[in-house]
């Protein structure tokens, strides 16, 4: 067999918090030799939850990457994270993988969180088997639970120990088969296990498996199921030019970084020269270069040649590197929407500050927050006056998550205050500003630099273009105006981030020997903000795209219940995949999706089923907010003055 064909499995585990997902992957890992004993929850011994917050609270939080061999397959196992403030840490992992395991606990039942997650791997079209675990705890149930599943999850589970049943649940979409059950002909085995593959591989069944990940009953039967029914990698082109994935990333303690990739076409080899393409949060796109000092391919066995499509590996010398980077151009059957991954805007921000006050402390605080905003895109830092720093998050666990890193990766405790919401500026018209060397707003400054900004499309981001002839200013001058031109919207009129703009150099000159680069760096936020002023800007508030699923008569509570959140209700309709249940789909304030979520289980008895993500936003009625700048406020020239010696 060639080394380029022999591709694994990716799979991942998914479940409720709690449900025991970390219990079976230790499971599934011990049973097929990949470790020599089996790690627990309680004892914080698990082989993939390695944060001490995942150990002390027992739930995953970063993706994990573990290989194992079952009856001569290769698999990889993609623990993801189950809480629902990272489901879009899981979104990105599932999209390197070839199937998935759901876990459910077979005594609380089909969860919240259940729900949520079988929503978005049927999303996918990921083929799915469900382990009902627990089955040796007081009160764990069978039938009740495969009719909560057929109710709340799925239409047609499949239970493997049930050959009636398991028929019955293929029958559905055979209708030769259907045929023979009617007539009372008991189908062959090998028939029932082609259909179930098949059917198991177009989402139309899920195999359920029983069992208990503690006392390992009902694994050998999963562990089947994995090996013949979830499907092996499709094996891309390798003479192609390389197309992957960054899914995940590795901090080591020394700071390097360890990037895991899913190659979906061509070869990947160490010593290669790489191109990533990056999708940034305004929108815009950047392009980043590297060399592999180190490929290692995700496997138990020794693996030749490189890196082949269908795999994983993890990858060193790429130290810019960031999860969703994509290696060549993106391949539009990866994701749902055919483009690379895009992070919006951080909905929150929170105040962090040294536990113990001092200075010393502070700057070492910030420097921390910012290694670690370096490697996750959900996360970004801003220094404040005073020591402090701004932390700009997407969900109030990540403070749990930044609390626990900080002390146990840097040695710092840390005091985040309460999270505020994260508002945006957008031009409402065109300005222009020109500053002239010799004139207008200092003479000392030998820049000249003229800048106009407009609007552009809602989710464009940022554009930077030129009307001066190129050459007419030396690079280092030209790049020190580009440059600057990002950080300068940072903080627009209140202070907010503008984006969906275009800023155009409309005037340069410089005067040798006298100009330098700083000197345009420092007028450049001068002119771009008063820019800004002349074109005017709007303040938009971050909203999510919300799902609330009900069945039919909680529909008006429902109603009830989103009107004092600010919800918008665009869409009431029979809900696809839960008999009897309605959706109402809209969108929320993210300030009060929180809101939202609290008063939740007093809807419909607990069974409401509330999906939200991050989606644009809405206008500001009435005066906008402000937020403290820290940029010297360029609108004021002598405040800008007296802060640029202390920048």
């Amino acid at each position: 067999m060639s080394p380029f064909s022999h591709t694994a499995t990716n799979i991942g585990i998914l479940a409720h918090v709690d449900a025991g997902k970390t219990s079976l992957t230790e499971r599934l890992l011990h049973d097929t030799g990949a470790i020599d004993r089996l790690g627990s929850v309680d004892a914080g011994t698990t082989a993939t939850d390695t944060l001490a917050l995942e150990r002390a609270r027992g739930i995953t939080i970063r993706t994990a990457v573990a290989p194992f061999t079952v009856r001569g397959r290769r698999v990889n196992l993609v623990d993801t994270p189950g809480h629902a403030d990272f489901l879009a840490e899981v979104e990105r992992a599932l999209g390197v993988l070839d199937g998935a395991v759901l876990v459910l606990s077979a005594v609380e039942g089909v969860q919240a969180q259940t729900r949520v997650l079988m929503r978005t791997l049927r999303r996918m079209r990921l083929p799915t088997l469900l382990f009902a675990n627990k089955t040796d705890r007081p009160g764990a149930r069978r039938d009740g639970l495969i009719a909560d599943i057929r109710r709340l999850l799925v239409p047609h589970p499949a239970p493997l120990d049930d050959p009636a049943a398991l028929a019955e649940a293929l029958a559905e979409h055979d209708e030769a088969l259907l045929a023979d059950l009617v007539e009372g002909r008991t189908p062959e085995p090998a028939r029932l296990a082609k259909l179930l593959a098949e059917q198991t591989a177009a989402g139309l069944v899920h195999p359920l498996c029983f069992g208990s990940a503690l006392t390992g009953d009902g694994i050998p039967r999963l562990l089947d199921a994995v090996a013949e029914l979830l499907p092996a990698a499709a094996p891309g082109d390798p003479d192609a030019a390389p197309r992957g994935t960054v899914f995940a990333l590795e901090q080591a303690p020394g700071g390097e970084r360890t990037a895991l990739l899913r190659l979906d076409a061509g070869r990947l080899r160490e010593r290669d020269r790489v191109v990533f393409h990056r999708r940034e949060p305004d929108g815009s796109r950047s392009v980043h270069h590297g060399r592999l000092t180190r490929l290692r391919v995700v496997s138990r066995e020794p693996v030749r040649g490189g890196l082949t499509p269908g795999n994983l590996a993890r990858l060193r010398g790429l130290p810019g590197v960031r999860v969703g980077d994509r290696l060549g151009p993106p391949p539009a059957d990866r994701q749902p929407d055919g483009d690379e991954p895009h992070f919006a805007h951080p909905a929150l921000e929170s105040v962090v500050r040294p536990a113990d006050g001092r200075p010393e402390t502070a700057a070492a605080l910030h420097a921390a927050l910012r290694a670690l905003a370096d490697q996750d895109p959900l996360i970004r830092t801003r220094a404040l006056p005073g020591g402090a720093t701004s932390v700009l998050l997407h969900g109030e666990i990540q403070k749990e998550v930044l609390a626990a890193t900080l002390a146990a990766d840097h040695g710092l405790a840390a005091e985040f205050a309460p999270s505020s919401p994260v508002y945006l500026e957008r031009p409402v018209g065109s300005g222009e500003f020109v500053h002239d060397i010799g004139v207008r707003l200092h003479p000392g400054w030998f820049a000249t630099v003229g800048l106009r900004i407009e609007p552009a499309p809602p989710g464009s981001g940022l554009a930077y273009r030129l009307e001066v002839e190129r050459g007419s200013l030396p690079n280092a001058f030209q790049r020190a105006v580009e440059e600057t031109v990002p950080a300068a919207l940072a903080q627009g009129l209140h202070g907010w981030p503008v984006t969906d703009c275009t800023v155009t150099l409309v005037r340069s000159g410089f005067a040798p020997p006298l100009s330098a680069a700083g000197q345009f760096r420092t007028v450049t936020p001068l002119v771009l903000l008063r820019a800004l002023r002349a074109a005017g800007s709007r303040v938009f508030e971050p909203c999510h795209a919300y799902r609330l699923t009900v069945p039919q008569e909680h529909i008006g509570a429902a109603a009830a219940l989103l009107a004092p959140c600010e919800a918008a209700v665009e869409s009431t309709e029979p809900d696809g995949q839960e008999r009897g249940a309605w959706t109402l789909a809209g969108t929320v304030p993210a300030r009060r999706v929180g809101d939202v979520r609290r008063r939740l289980p007093a809807l419909a008895h607990g069974e409401a089923l509330w999906i939200s993500r991050p989606s644009g936003d809405r206008p500001v009625a009435g005066r906008p907010p402000e937020r403290e700048r820290t940029d010297g406020n360029p609108l004021d020239l002598a405040e800008y003055l007296a802060w640029l010696p202390r920048a």
